[in-house]
């Protein structure tokens, strides 16, 4: 991408490459550490908001919500490394490393910081991403997310089985997808949104490189007994950050219940569920959703200087050396 030049460069201009030239949604690529990323751009006005989907998905994932909001706010929805049209090299897929992408993302893009909307593994990586990079995250917007506790539908859990790699290219490969494409087809119309998503989501399988960066991204995240990583001994650190928590009530993913304890471990949350939606209210109840957002962020105000809430939030919530009990100070010496 390439900076505006509808004002000259000179001292002191920053370089800002990001064109916002209308609320209708376009796709760029940046080509980040010598991968292509691609990334949803609307907007010409307002907050920043950044999208981030989930497992299987992509920027396409916020549906029309990501059109109504663009109206009013400045979008960025990548797709991550191993999703959509962005590149599924061989690599690491943790949460840190897509939270460290994400950021260097912000930086070419000439974007200091956003609130940041994460959709269930995309809420993983912006818990992620508050915790590594404070100063980024403006506000927080959880949406069905992971990392909040254990359970996770037996689907999801099968991909931790050993074996699952070598069962994947036999159920999803290139006949099966074009197969299902054209039995689908003629129900698109009157298929539900939520539906859409995961057959969007499934069929993207047929390719290998992206049934890998499947593969290795859930089990960075996943093992058999559900979900492996959680932030919620580090939520703490975010007290500070508003957070809004977004759920469906009837998630067979990731269940509601997630959200209702973290509401109580962090009492100045948000907690707004959508009663009738899935895992997928951003697509299931679009408009509410974009409304949703849209509220939360008129209506609350970023920390000044994140960084220093975050360092102090941290040596709050730690144990001095010299105050440890003396059998965990011999522990750390041994």
């Amino acid at each position: 991408m390439q900076p505006d030049e509808s004002e000259p460069a000179g001292p002191g201009t920053e370089w800002a490459p990001v064109r916002w030239t209308g609320h209708e949604v376009r796709t760029e690529v940046v080509v980040l550490h010598g991968h292509r990323v691609s990334v949803r751009i609307g907007g010409t006005s307002g907050p920043v908001l950044l999208l981030l989907h989930g497992l299987l998905g992509s920027g396409a994932s916020f549906g029309p919500a990501l059109d109504e909001l663009a109206r009013t706010h400045r979008v960025l929805a990548p797709d991550l490394l191993g999703h959509g049209e962005s590149a599924k090299p061989s690599g690491d897929y943790s949460l840190g490393s897509l939270a460290t992408l994400v950021r260097d993302l912000l930086v070419v893009l000439g974007v200091e910081s956003a609130t940041v909307v994460g959709h269930s593994l995309g809420g993983g990586v912006a818990m992620q991403l508050a915790y590594q990079f404070p100063a980024t995250v403006e506000r927080l917007v959880l949406v069905d997310s992971g990392g909040l506790g254990r359970t996770l539908s037996p689907a999801l859990r099968a991909v931790a089985l050993p074996g699952a790699e070598w069962v994947l290219p036999a159920v999803f490969n290139p006949y099966a997808a074009r197969a299902a494409g054209r039995l689908l087809r003629p129900l698109q119309r009157i298929t539900p949104p939520a539906l859409a998503q995961i057959v969007a989501g499934l069929g993207t399988l047929a390719d290998g490189e992206a049934r890998a960066a499947f593969v290795q991204t859930a089990r960075s995240v996943i093992d058999v007994r559900g979900q492996r990583v959680s932030a919620t001994d580090r939520l703490y650190l975010a007290a500070a950050l508003p957070l809004l928590l977004v759920w469906g009530g009837r998630d067979p993913v990731i269940p509601v219940a997630h959200a209702d304890a973290l509401h109580e471990q962090l009492p100045g949350s948000r907690l707004v569920v959508f009663e009738r939606a899935g895992h997928f209210p951003q697509v299931e109840e679009p408009g509410r959703f974009a409304g949703v957002v849209a509220e939360f962020v008129a209506t609350t105000t970023a920390p000044a200087d994140r960084d220093a809430a975050w360092a102090t939030a941290l040596r709050a919530g730690s144990v001095p050396a010299g105050q440890l009990p003396l059998g965990e100070a011999d522990s750390t010496t041994s």
